[in-house]
């Protein structure tokens, strides 16, 4: 009886809490990415161990399979003014359809009203592009239509700035940013948020990852804004997840099917990627998978896809910080946080890393 009294208990979004000193919130990446440490946590021995990422060519053998997500953040930070007020607008772009449409999350002062324009800015604060708003949505969202007849992408690039999450400088992005917040390899445009596990490789490393025999797959997982969101519901079960697009396709499915089956470890970097291989192996055999999913992994969710992950040191109270103390056990994963905390590890999407095992 004491197993199920436990899972009702890990329902309870208060667990997940913990106080974090301001000051090791990391407001800027390391010069060599795969500097930043590594806490290697073993499921099986129970162990914390101070490592670098630089060294998990030592970790991974050539059994092993690592997928990475290839996503591309896009420039999804918008600015304006409302055409008729001129009042200031502050929004970030999340989606296009193929008609040209898009939806954005936009704050200002005073309503919008439906066919009012905001003139957006380019980054030298000169107006660009008008935004028309066609409907409102729920929650601040927006459907609205840019009077520029180019790729939502190459528009984007022209208005847009690097959607950085508040904790880091208030959400104001340096020319750095352009780089820093991307992975080396991100491919696929479509997310507003990074994978954030993925910033810590480097050229060089893959080089030797890839050297040393280890696999290397990928899938896409575009990362929507929910990822960050707090959890409102004080029962995890009565929280809804938000949808991503994810693809994982048939070649890569195939291959880390493979290694998994030779008994080789599934290496998933960071939470997106865990979340696409675990619903691409919903029903217990990995199958390439493209559509929405909204799989909130959490007590007393049964991995099917994933043996070991990567992920940066995620805030409390997110679906994020769930996922990774389910996969890594509950009190472990908090006796590692403790540690992290003690040892002055640099939290958050900038930070230092945790390998699980």
């Amino acid at each position: 009886m004491t197993h199920k009294h436990d899972q009702s208990n890990m329902s309870d979004l208060r667990k997940y809490d913990f106080q974090l000193p301001s000051e090791l919130i990391a407001q800027r990446p390391l010069a060599n990415r795969a500097d930043a440490r590594l806490l290697v946590v073993d499921r099986a021995r129970q162990t914390i161990e101070h490592l670098h990422v630089r060294d998990l060519p030592t970790i991974l053998t050539p059994a092993d399979c690592l997928v990475l997500n290839d996503t591309r953040v896009v420039p999804a930070r918008l600015v304006g003014r409302r055409t008729l007020t001129g009042g200031r607008w502050q929004g970030l772009f999340l989606s296009a359809d193929e008609n040209g449409n898009w939806r954005v999350l936009g704050k200002t002062r005073g309503k919008l009203q439906p066919g009012e324009t905001v003139t957006l800015e380019d980054r030298d604060a000169r107006p660009a592009v008008s935004l028309k708003m066609l409907t409102r949505l729920e929650d601040g969202v927006w459907v609205a239509r840019p009077d520029a007849d180019e790729v939502v992408w190459s528009i984007l690039e022209q208005v847009g700035r690097v959607p950085l999450p508040p904790y880091i400088r208030g959400g104001q992005m340096e020319n750095s940013d352009w780089k820093t917040y991307q992975t080396v390899f991100a491919d696929k445009p479509g997310a507003v948020a990074a994978p954030t596990a993925g910033l810590h490789f480097t050229d060089s490393l893959f080089n030797t990852i890839i050297k040393n025999g280890t696999e290397v797959q990928t899938i896409t997982l575009h990362v929507g804004l929910g990822t960050f969101q707090p959890v409102k519901a004080t029962n995890l079960d009565e929280h809804e997840m938000h949808y991503e697009h994810a693809l994982l396709d048939e070649e890569a499915a195939v291959q880390i099917a493979a290694r998994k089956a030779a008994g080789g470890r599934v290496v998933a970097v960071g939470t997106t990627v865990v979340r696409t291989l675990e619903t691409a192996a919903a029903d217990g055999e990995l199958e390439p998978f493209q559509g929405e999913t909204n799989l909130f992994i959490k007590p007393p969710y049964e991995f099917k896809a994933i043996d070991a992950m990567l992920t940066n040191f995620h805030l409390p109270q997110t679906t994020l910080l769930v996922l990774v103390r389910t996969f890594g056990g509950d009190e472990l994963i908090q006796r590692a946080y403790e540690e992290a905390i003690k040892q002055r590890y640099r939290f958050f999407s900038y930070g230092d890393a945790m390998l699980i095992l």
